[in-house]
């Protein structure tokens, strides 16, 4: 993203909607996909996010400072993992593959309310939106807003460590594989900023959200369809 405004690629009001969009998610929607994490594994029975002070939607608890700082310069990110304690669960593979789905259901459902905010823009603030710069920053930020909600939906659900669909994937391996995979998982990180870095995740992902992303914007303007 301000590598974009660094190489001409963005307008100033193109980054300042896109900057705003990225504070915005950072001190509110990513705290609110780690407090997902730890609600759904709270009423699973891991009563240990509690005492840790992750069962909470207040930022300074889980903002990532590098994390936030990749999001702004790539457009994808992540807070402060929530460490959960499966020895608290019934059945401890299925609970961790739910805690490990509510993060990214938790940005879907942001993106929803960011889009009816948009399409109720769009609806009764016509001229504005055409007729002054103002009104151009408030939509990009509106859409930037569900568009990277959507892209850190998909990012999260990627099946590497210590991204959340590496617990998707997890409940499905043998356990066997599992204590070999385990010792290793903070290596993988390097590999996911690497992937981050050149770009190879950009075009699958890309693709995936900009279909996602209309599906929302059709299914949040429904209602403003009638009016």
């Amino acid at each position: 993203m301000l590598f974009d405004l660094i190489r001409g690629n963005l307008t100033f009001e193109t980054a300042l909607s896109t900057i705003l969009a990225v504070l915005l998610i950072v001190f509110l929607v990513l705290p609110f996909h780690e407090w997902a994490h730890a609600f759904t594994a709270y009423k699973l029975g891991d009563v240990s996010v509690k005492y840790r002070k992750r069962l909470t939607l207040n930022p300074i608890e889980h903002i990532d400072p590098f994390g936030a700082l990749c999001l702004l310069l790539f457009g994808f990110g992540w807070a402060k993992p929530v460490p959960i304690d499966a020895r608290n669960f019934k059945k401890p593979k299925r609970d961790m593959a739910l805690v490990a789905l509510a993060g990214p259901i938790a940005n879907l459902i942001a993106a929803a309310v960011g889009g009816l905010l948009l399409n109720a823009y769009m609806k009764f603030f016509t001229m504005f939106i055409l007729t002054n710069t103002a009104g151009m920053i408030v939509f990009g930020f509106l859409v930037n807003y569900v568009y990277i909600n959507v892209i850190l939906a998909i990012f999260n659900l990627i099946p590497i460590p210590p991204l959340d669909g590496s617990r998707l994937l997890y409940a499905c391996l043998p356990d066997r594989i599992l204590r070999k995979l385990i010792p290793y998982e903070r290596y993988f990180i390097i590999i996911v900023l690497a992937l981050m870095w050149v770009g190879v995740l950009s075009v699958p992902i890309n693709f995936i959200a900009n279909h996602i992303y209309n599906g929302i914007f059709w299914f949040t303007g429904l209602p403003f369809s009638f009016m």
